[in-house]
């Protein structure tokens, strides 16, 4: 069950002019990235469209004075002109229009999340820091458990199981309702995985946080998959991310606190 004074005092700590101050490294950061892939996946696209050919053959067949006329065209299109072929008809052109818009709403969406989620993981110690202070500062942390080469590592491991649930959930994707699910499983798995790890390698030991997330990982889980689902809105995780570290870093000092007995 979601802890409403948690989240309350987390939107109150998330309104403070400490932390709108640097709502702006992952809002600019995203939308740069963004940026720059979209401009590279399109200039992919068109390249790939420019050395692409389609021949379309038309048969027409008329009576003409008791005697049958049959004609045969051959078009061929290549590059923009695919596109401007297919838009000519009105089925095509529906269907061309709703795979751009779901395809690209769904990309935004999946990109967004995850970005600002890489951006946000640099102000981490920062947030923390903060919300320590302000907080929590009769308690006394543990050196944390991350490092470069670890966060790395992590991550890449992280991705590679993220990518193995994709490939694994292909038959389910073509499955209505089902495939919503299937297509979101393996992200949410990163997801969570990424904003545990930032949160926890930061404020305790490795051993002290598979001592406190065993008992608790049900919680974790329900909060993290509650934050996803608000993220899936289109460009909403440019401005929440700030808000992850700071709901799930509560969440683990305060059971910090509990477990030394404060």
């Amino acid at each position: 069950m979601l802890d409403l004074k948690l989240f309350e005092i987390s939107i109150k700590d998330y309104f403070t002019k400490d932390m709108l101050k640097l709502i702006i490294f992952p809002l600019l950061g995203s939308f740069l990235v963004m940026v720059i892939m979209f401009y590279a996946i399109a200039d992919m696209g068109l390249s790939h469209l420019e050395d692409t050919q389609i021949q379309i053959q038309q048969h027409q067949t008329s009576i003409e004075n008791g005697v049958v006329n049959e004609t045969s065209t051959d078009e061929t299109y290549t590059g923009s002109s695919i596109i401007d072929f297919l838009l000519r008809y009105t089925v095509t052109s529906w269907i061309v229009s709703f795979l751009v818009y779901t395809v690209g709403l769904f990309a935004i969406g999946y990109l967004s999340i995850f970005t600002s989620l890489i951006i946000v993981g640099f102000l981490t110690p920062t947030i923390l820091h903060k919300i320590h202070q302000k907080h929590y500062s009769h308690l006394e942390l543990e050196e944390g458990y991350d490092t470069v080469i670890g966060s790395i590592f992590k991550l890449l491991k992280t991705a590679l199981v993220t990518i193995f649930l994709l490939i694994l959930f292909t038959p389910l994707y073509f499955i209505p309702i089902i495939n919503i699910i299937a297509i979101n499983l393996p992200f949410y798995y990163l997801f969570h995985k990424m904003l545990n790890y930032d949160v926890s390698a930061n404020i305790m030991s490795y051993d002290r946080f598979k001592k406190i997330y065993y008992f608790t990982k049900s919680s974790f889980r329900g909060k993290t998959l509650l934050l996803y689902v608000v993220s899936l809105i289109p460009f909403v995780a440019f401005f929440i991310s700030i808000f992850y570290i700071i709901f799930i870093g509560h969440s683990y000092f305060r059971l910090l606190e509990k477990d030394n007995g404060n």
